[in-house]
C-alpha cells in the first residue's frame, strides 16, 4: 500500500514577507492606537482614524487626520514613534536585528529578505551591513535629539526633551510627524522655528542623512570623504540629491519667499527644497506658495530619496537613469552613460516601469478624490503625490476627506513605502525571467 503524498506548502517569497510584515505592523499599531490609554481624552479612537494614523506612521508619511500633539497621549505618541522607527528602518531589518541580538541564526531565506528590504545587491555580508545600519541610525537619531534639546527646552520646558527625541527620529526616518500642535492651533509642524538655525539646520541634516541611503553611509564609512572611491550608485545619489536641493532652493529664494528677511528667506528656501524628499515637515504656511512652487514640490515628492533609505518616492536613481537614457537617445548612443559607466538595459526597464506606475497611481487617485470630494484637482494632486511619495505635506484637505478618499490615500502610502515593484513581485510569485520567442517588429514612438 502506497503512502499518500504529503501536501507541499509553498514557501513565501522575500517580497511576500516584506508586504505581510508591513501589514502586520500596521494592524498591531491600529489596535494599540484604538485603546483609551492612547488618546488624551481616554476614549476609544475610531478604527478608521487609528488605521490611517498607523498606516501613515509605519509608511513614514506624516499625513494625519488628527493632530498628533493634541490628540494622542504619551502612550499613543510612543506607539506612533515605534511605528515610525520600524517603518523607517524596515520591518525586516528591525526583526532580523532582534533575532541577531537574541542569538538566533539567520537562515538563507531571511538573508534574502533582508537583502530585498534594504535594496542590497548581494546576500553576502548582509548581516554585517544590517547591524551597521541599526547602529548608525540610532547614533544619528540620538545626536539629532541632543542638538535639538536646547531650543526645545527653551520653548517647551521639560516637555521639550520628549519633543526633541520624537522630532529627531521622525526627521531621520523622513516621517514628518511632529508634536508642535496644540488644541487651539493644531497641525503646526515646525513653522514657529522657521527662522531658528539651531532647529532648521539640524532637521535638514537628519532628513538628508536618512534619505541618501544605507549603502551611501557604508561608502562614507569605508572611504571617508574620498568621493572618487565611492561606488557609482553612491556618487549618483549624492550628485542628484545635491541638484534637487540647490535648484529648488534658488527658485524658492527668488520667487516664493522674496518678501522675508534674508536669514529666514535662506532657511525657509533651503528647508522647503529638502523636506519634500520625503520628510513632510514644513516651516512656512503653504498658502504663501505660488503655483510654480507647488508644482516643484509635487515633483520633488514624487522623486523622493535614495533606494535602501528611510525615504520613499520613485528614488533619485530612477530619475538619474531615465535622464541618462534620454541623453543617450538624443546623442544616438546604444546605452545610457553615467560617470563613464554604461547603464544596464534592465535598470532602464525597471526605471521606466516605476515611473509609469507612480504617475498612474498619482494621477488616477487624484482624479478619483477630486470627483468624490468635489474639490479642485490641483489640491488632490498635491495630496496624492504626498501620499505615494510617503512625504506627509498637505494643503490642508486630508482631515476633512471622506472614508473613500482616505482609503485611497492609505493604499498610496502603503504602495509608496513597500515599493511598487515589491507589491507586484509579491502578487506574482510564480513569475520567472524567461525569453520570449515571438518575432520582433518595429514600432514608432515619439
Amino acid at each position: 500500500m502506497t503512502k499518500p503524498l504529503k501536501k507541499q506548502h509553498r514557501r513565501l517569497s522575500a517580497f511576500q514577507y516584506i508586504v505581510i510584515g508591513f501589514a502586520g505592523v500596521i494592524l498591531a499599531g491600529t489596535l494599540l492606537l484604538m485603546l483609551p490609554v492612547a488618546s488624551q481624552s481616554r476614549t476609544f479612537t475610531p478604527f478608521g482614524d487609528a488605521l490611517f494614523t498607523a498606516v501613515s506612521a509605519t509608511c513614514v508619511t506624516g499625513l494625519v487626520v488628527r493632530d498628533t500633539a493634541s490628540t494622542w497621549s504619551y502612550f499613543g505618541q510612543a506607539v506612533i514613534l515605534i511605528l515610525i522607527q520600524i517603518g523607517g528602518l524596515g520591518v525586516v531589518t528591525v526583526a532580523a536585528s532582534l533575532s541577531m541580538i537574541s542569538g538566533r541564526k539567520i537562515n538563507l531565506l531571511q538573508r534574502s529578505t533582508m537583502m530585498e528590504s534594504i535594496s542590497a545587491n548581494q546576500v553576502g555580508g548582509i548581516v554585517k551591513i544590517t547591524l551597521f545600519v541599526i547602529r548608525t541610525a540610532l547614533a544619528v537619531e540620538l545626536s539629532g535629539a541632543l542638538l535639538l534639546l536646547a531650543p526645545f527646552i527653551k520653548t517647551y520646558g521639560t516637555r521639550g526633551i520628549w519633543k526633541a527625541f520624537f522630532v529627531s527620529i521622525s526627521a531621520f526616518c523622513n516621517a514628518g510627524f511632529d508634536l508642535m500642535g496644540t488644541s487651539g492651533e493644531p497641525f503646526q509642524s515646525i513653522v514657529s522655528f522657521g527662522d531658528n538655525p539651531a532647529v532648521i539646520i539640524v532637521v535638514i541634516l537628519l532628513i538628508v542623512i536618512g534619505g541618501i541611503g544605507f549603502f551611501t553611509w557604508d561608502d562614507f564609512r569605508e572611504n571617508g570623504i574620498h568621493l572618487k572611491r565611492f561606488r557609482m550608485q553612491s556618487k549618483v545619489i549624492l550628485i542628484t540629491s545635491a541638484v534637487l536641493i540647490v535648484l529648488p532652493s534658488i527658485w524658492f529664494f527668488f520667487v516664493d519667499f522674496s518678501d522675508m528677511t534674508l536669514r529666514r528667506r535662506i532657511l525657509v528656501s533651503l528647508f522647503q527644497a529638502v523636506t519634500p524628499r520625503t520628510a513632510g515637515f514644513n516651516s512656512v504656511d503653504f498658502s504663501a506658495l505660488t503655483g510654480g512652487g507647488r508644482a516643484i514640490m509635487t515633483v520633488l515628492m514624487l522623486i523622493g530619496g535614495a533606494p535602501g533609505s528611510t525615504a520613499g518616492g520613485m528614488k533619485v536613481t530612477t530619475i538619474a537613469v531615465l535622464f541618462a537614457n534620454m541623453s543617450a537617445t538624443f546623442t544616438r548612443k546604444n546605452d545610457g552613460v553615467m560617470l563613464r559607466r554604461r547603464i544596464e538595459p534592465e535598470a532602464v526597464k525597471r526605471a521606466s516601469t516605476v515611473l509609469t506606475m507612480y504617475l498612474t497611481a498619482f494621477i488616477s487617485s487624484a482624479i478619483a478624490i477630486s470627483q468624490i470630494e468635489g474639490i479642485p484637482l490641483y489640491l488632490c494632486l498635491f495630496e496624492t503625490a504626498s501620499a505615494v511619495g510617503t512625504v506627509g505635506l498637505t494643503l490642508g484637505i486630508t482631515p476633512s476627506l471622506h472614508i473613500a478618499s482616505r482609503i485611497i490615500l492609505m493604499i498610496l502610502m502603503y504602495l509608496g513605502r513597500v515599493g511598487a515593484l515589491t507589491l507586484i513581485y509579491a502578487a506574482l510569485p510564480g513569475s520567472h525571467l524567461k525569453s520570449d520567442n515571438y518575432p520582433r517588429e518595429k514600432i514608432t514612438v515619439g
